[in-house]
């Protein structure tokens, strides 16, 4: 059994001058390539989902558009597999779970974004499908929302998505206990 890191839709279109910019992206995404890199110096999977969002009422991650690329910080080096899906959950309709399978795949550690869709849905996922899931909480980033006449800001989106996660989904830690493992 092993432990495999799988980077969630670190796309260019959730930075600044992107389509759909988040808050905390640059901050997340540094602490991401920073366990991208002890993943690969220990020889540990590196597993990256690339979200393609082709509907012509699509905002961001459009095919052939700079948006969509992965980030540079966290771009896939040759030979690692890249996932790409078309829905929040990055299980749904992909070969995920089975790359993870013959990987001998037991522990998940999720980096990503956003944490209120695409790292929501697939933690969860993961987790019903009886794996291990270790989120990385800094290595991760939200947008502001609105309900109810009220914005929400990014910063305290995350913080929700998180605890409910770390609320039996996931064991939540920053990229520092990741890296020191």
């Amino acid at each position: 059994m092993s432990r495999v890191l799988l980077v969630i839709d670190i796309q260019n279109d959730y930075f600044p001058g992107g389509a759909y910019p988040l808050v905390g992206s640059d901050a997340a995404v540094a602490a991401a390539a920073s366990v991208v890199a002890a993943f690969r110096r220990g020889g540990e999977p590196v597993l990256h989902v690339q979200h393609v969002w082709d509907e012509p009422e699509a905002s961001f991650m459009r095919p052939g558009t700079a948006g969509v690329k992965i980030h540079e910080a966290v771009k896939p080096l040759p030979g690692e597999v890249v996932i790409v899906k078309a829905s929040p959950n990055a299980f749904d309709g992909t070969e995920l779970c089975d790359v993870l399978t013959r990987l001998d795949a037991s522990e998940l550690v999720v980096a990503g974004m956003m944490t209120s869709m695409c790292v929501d849905s697939s933690v969860r996922a993961a987790s019903e499908q009886g794996f291990d899931v270790a989120l990385v909480h800094d290595a991760c980033a939200a947008p502001d929302l609105e309900f109810g006449g009220v914005r929400v800001p990014g910063e305290m989106v995350h913080a929700a998505f998180v605890a409910a996660l770390g609320d039996g989904f996931a064991r939540v830690v920053s990229f520092q206990d990741i890296i020191a493992q």
